[in-house]
C-alpha cells in the first residue's frame, strides 16, 4: 500500500473469478511483437470471431489499484486481463465476508471503491475478499449479448420448444391408446 500526493493509495486487491459460463476471446491470431501488443496492434475493436472456453475453477487475479477505482472499472481490467471480449455488464463483483462461521455475499455497486473497502476491512481475507461472477439478477440484459449470440439463443428456445410439444404429444398419443384399449377390453352394454 502507498500513499499517493492526492492523498489516494495505491495497492493490490485479490479477486477470485468464479465463473459458471464460459468466457468469449477473441479468437484472431495473436499479435506479431510484444511492443504491438502493448500498443494494441492486432486487436480490432469490433471482435468479428471469437472463441469461447471455461475459465479454470477458482482462478484468482491480483489487480493493482488507486483507492477511488471503481468496481465497475476493476470488472473491466480484469476482463482486459483475461483478453475477455464479453460485454462487461455480463459480470458483478461481489463482497465475501466470513462471520461466525457464515458467508455472507454482497454484491458491489458499480461506483464502490474496492481498495477502500478493502483498507477499511483490515488484514483479514476472512473479513473480506472480493468475488467476480456473473451478473445474475433474475432479468436478463439482453442488449449485453451479440447479433450470433442472440441467433443461438433463438435456436436454442426452437429446439426446447420442439422437444417439449413432442413430449406432450407423446403423453396424449399414449393416454389415447390406453383409453381405446381399455374401451376394447370392455363388453358392450
Amino acid at each position: 500500500m502507498s500513499l499517493n500526493k492526492d492523498g489516494s493509495y495505491t495497492g493490490f486487491i485479490k479477486v477470485q473469478l468464479k465463473l459458471v459460463r464460459p468466457v468469449s476471446v477473441p479468437s484472431s491470431k495473436k499479435p506479431s511483437t510484444l511492443q504491438d501488443a502493448r500498443r494494441g496492434l492486432g486487436r480490432s475493436t469490433a471482435v468479428k470471431r471469437r472463441t469461447s472456453f471455461y475459465l479454470p475453477k477458482d482462478a484468482v487475479k491480483h489487480l493493482h489499484v488507486l483507492s477511488r477505482t471503481r468496481a465497475r472499472e476493476v470488472i473491466e481490467a480484469l476482463l482486459r486481463k483475461f483478453l475477455v471480449v464479453d460485454d462487461p455488464r455480463k459480470f458483478a463483483l461481489f463482497e465475501r465476508a466470513e462471520r461466525h462461521g457464515q458467508v455472507y455475499l454482497r454484491k458491489l455497486s458499480d461506483d464502490e471503491q474496492p481498495l477502500r473497502l478493502r483498507l477499511l476491512a483490515g488484514p483479514s481475507e476472512k473479513a473480506l475478499s472480493f468475488v467476480l461472477k456473473e451478473n445474475d439478477s433474475g432479468e436478463v440484459n439482453w442488449d449485453a449479448f451479440s447479433l450470433p449470440e442472440l441467433h443461438n439463443f433463438l435456436r436454442i428456445l426452437q429446439r426446447e420448444e420442439e422437444e417439449h410439444l413432442r413430449q406432450i404429444v407423446q403423453k396424449y398419443s399414449h393416454c389415447r391408446q390406453k383409453i381405446q384399449e381399455a374401451l376394447h377390453a370392455c363388453p358392450l352394454g
